[in-house]
C-alpha cells in the first residue's frame, strides 16, 4: 500500500460512537472525524474504559491521536540537514495556525519506556506544533528499527526529495548504526552502487561544514566531488573559516553558501603547472599535513587542529634533521664515488 493510500484508509474508515452510546458489535473508528475525538491523550486515559480502548487502537496502529510534542523523541537517524533561517518552516506554522495539522506524523512508541514515543517522519511539523503549543496530530504504529528507517526514508521522498548531500548522509548514519545495505538501499529507494558513492562523499565531508552550508538541493554528486577535491588541496586552514564568517554569508540562500564556498576555493586553488600537492596522514588515518611542491619551493603545513604542537617539536628538530641529510647525501656520494 502506497503512502498516499495508507493516509487515505485513515480517514474513509466508519465512525464510532461516544463513550455514552452503545457501540456495535465490529464497527470502526473514524479517524477522519478528528474533531470528534478531540480530547487530548492524556484526557482520553482519564477513564478506565477509554484508555483500554485507545491502548488497543494504538497497538493496532490504525487510529490518529493527539500527543503532547514533549513526549516524542527524535529518530536516532538524522535525515534531514537542520537550517538556521527556513522561510518555508515560518509558512508551516502559520498555515497550520490558521487551519490545523493536515497530515498527521508516524511515530513508534519510544524503546525509553511507556508513555514516550519516537518519529519516524513529520519532524516540521512537529516543530510547529511545538511552536504553537498545541498537540499535535500522530499515528502510532510498532516498527522495528528496520521499519522506522524505512519509513523514514521513503515519507522524506515521497514528500520532498533530500538533497544529494542529506542523502549522504542519511546513508553513512545508516551504516554507523549498523544497518546492513538492504536497509540502506530500501530507505533511500536506491541501488546499491548509489548507495555505496553516498557513503564515500559523505566520510570525506566535514559534517560541520555541511550543517553550516545546509542541504544545497541543486548540488549534485559532481559538484560535491569538486568541493571534497578543493578541500582536500586547501593550504590555508584559517580561509574556510574566513568565508564562514564572511559577512552576508549566514543569511545567503542554502545553494548560494555552497556556491560562495566552492568558488572561493577553485579558483584560488588554481595551481600552476608542474605544482603537485601531496598529504600526510597520522596512524590513525587523519590527515596531518600537505606537502606542496612547484618549481620554486616546497611548503610543509601541519593541521595544528589534528596535530597540535608537532610543528613545533618538528621546528626544534631541523637542525637535527639537516644533519642526519648532509650525512646521508655525503654517504650517497661516497658510494657513487667507490670511496
Amino acid at each position: 500500500m502506497s503512502r498516499k493510500d495508507a493516509i487515505n484508509s485513515l480517514y474513509l474508515q466508519k465512525p464510532t460512537s461516544t463513550a455514552g452510546e452503545s457501540e456495535k458489535a465490529g464497527e470502526r473508528v473514524r479517524t477522519g472525524a478528528i474533531s470528534a475525538m478531540g480530547t487530548s491523550l492524556k484526557q482520553m486515559t482519564d477513564g478506565a474504559k477509554l484508555a483500554s480502548r485507545l491502548q488497543e487502537q494504538l497497538e493496532k496502529g490504525d487510529v490518529v491521536v493527539e500527543l503532547d510534542p514533549e513526549a516524542i523523541e527524535r529518530s536516532p537517524i538524522a535525515d534531514r540537514i537542520p537550517i538556521d533561517v527556513d522561510p518555508a518552516f515560518d509558512e508551516l506554522v502559520k498555515s497550520i495556525s490558521d487551519n490545523g495539522q493536515q497530515v498527521p506524523i508516524l511515530v513508534r512508541p519510544s524503546p525509553a519506556g511507556r508513555g514516550r514515543f519516537q518519529i519516524a517522519y513529520g519532524r516540521r511539523r512537529l516543530r510547529a506544533a511545538q511552536a504553537l503549543g498545541r498537540p499535535v496530530r500522530a499515528i502510532v504504529r510498532s516498527l522495528n528499527d528496520q521499519e522506522l528507517f524505512v519509513a523514514q526514508g521513503r515519507e522524506n521522498l515521497d514528500r520532498e526529495d533530500l538533497s544529494f548531500i542529506e542523502k549522504a548522509f542519511f546513508a553513512k548514519n545508516l551504516e554507523d548504526s549498523g544497518c546492513d545495505r538492504a536497509t540502506i538501499v530500501a530507505a533511500l529507494c536506491s541501488d546499491k552502487s548509489d548507495v555505496s558513492r553516498y557513503i564515500a562523499i559523505a566520510r570525506r565531508v566535514p559534517e560541520r561544514l555541511v550543517g553550516r552550508i545546509g542541504p544545497a538541493p541543486k548540488a549534485g554528486r559532481a559538484r560535491w566531488m569538486k568541493l571534497v577535491d578543493a578541500l582536500e588541496k586547501e593550504e590555508d586552514g584559517d580561509r574556510l573559516e574566513r568565508i564562514l564568517e564572511a559577512e552576508g554569508f549566514a543569511s545567503a540562500g542554502s545553494d548560494a553558501r555552497f556556491q560562495l564556498i566552492l568558488k572561493a576555493l577553485d579558483v584560488r586553488n588554481a595551481r600552476p603547472k608542474g605544482s603537485r600537492v601531496e598529504q600526510w596522514k597520522t596512524p590513525s588515518g587523519k590527515r596531518g599535513a600537505r606537502i606542496h611542491t612547484d618549481k620554486a619551493k616546497t611548503t610543509l603545513i601541519f593541521e595544528d587542529k589534528v596535530v597540535p604542537a608537532f610543528a613545533q617539536f618538528v621546528s626544534a628538530k631541523l637542525d637535527e634533521l639537516y644533519r642526519e641529510f648532509e650525512a646521508r647525501q655525503k654517504e650517497e656520494k661516497d658510494r657513487t664515488t667507490g670511496r
